[in-house]
C-alpha cells in the first residue's frame, strides 16, 4: 500500500495558513501571508527535494492546487524545481473546479475518504499532501495519514487555519528532528499503529 505523507509549514501555535505569499490566502482576514520567508534556508529546500524522490502523486485541496498550478505549470522543462513539482500525478479534491489547470490531474468530487483509500491501494510510490487544511483535517480524522512532515517555524500567528482540527485525536511517533540555522525545526513523524 502506498504511503500518504502530509507535509506542512506550521507556526508554534499550529497555524498553517498562507505560508508562501502575502496574498496567498486572506480568508478570515488573515494578514500574515508569507510568514515563512524570513526563515528560509537552502537545507529546508534540500529536505523537501529528498522527500519528493519517493513521491509520484500530489493529493491537494482546490485552493492549494490552484496556487501550485499557477506557480509550477508555466515553468519550462529543465527547471529543477518545476520538473520536481510537475512530474507527479495530481489529484485535487473539489466540487467547484470545472476542469484541470495543471498537467496530469484527476478531480475527486465525491466520496473523498473512499477515493483516497482506493488511491493508496493502487500501485505506485508515495502520495504527498501539502497546504490543503480542510482536506488534511479529513485525512487525519479518517486515519489516512501515514507520515507527517512538519516544518515548525519559530513564531506565533494567533489566528489562522490550523493543522489540527479542534476535535482531532491522532497519534504519531517522532522519527527524526532536524534543526535549521534559521530556527526552523523539521519534525518527521510516522503514524502509530
Amino acid at each position: 500500500m502506498r504511503k500518504l505523507i502530509v507535509s506542512e509549514f506550521v507556526s508554534l501555535d499550529g497555524v498553517m495558513q498562507a505560508p508562501g505569499g502575502k496574498d496567498e490566502d486572506p480568508d478570515g482576514g488573515f494578514e500574515h501571508g508569507g510568514w515563512t520567508m524570513p526563515y528560509w534556508h537552502d537545507d529546508i529546500g534540500g529536505s523537501f527535494g529528498a522527500m519528493m524522490q519517493d513521491v509520484d502523486a500530489f493529493l491537494l485541496g482546490r485552493r492549494t492546487y490552484v496556487i501550485h498550478a499557477q506557480a509550477f505549470e508555466p515553468m519550462p522543462p529543465g527547471d529543477p524545481f518545476g520538473d520536481l513539482m510537475n512530474a507527479p500525478k495530481k489529484y485535487v479534491v473539489s466540487r467547484t473546479l470545472e476542469k484541470p489547470i495543471w498537467r496530469d490531474t484527476t478531480i475527486i468530487r465525491d466520496n473523498i475518504v473512499e477515493a483516497v483509500r482506493r488511491l493508496k491501494a493502487q500501485p505506485g510510490r508515495s502520495i504527498v499532501t501539502d497546504g490543503s487544511s480542510q482536506l488534511v483535517h479529513t485525512l487525519l480524522a479518517h486515519d489516512l495519514v501515514d507520515e507527517l512532515h512538519v516544518l515548525l517555524y519559530p513564531l506565533t500567528l494567533v489566528r489562522g487555519k490550523r493543522l489540527w482540527a479542534d476535535d482531532a485525536h491522532t497519534g504519531f511517533t517522532l522519527r527524526s528532528a532536524t534543526p535549521y540555522p534559521t530556527g526552523v525545526v523539521g519534525l518527521d513523524y510516522v503514524r502509530q499503529r
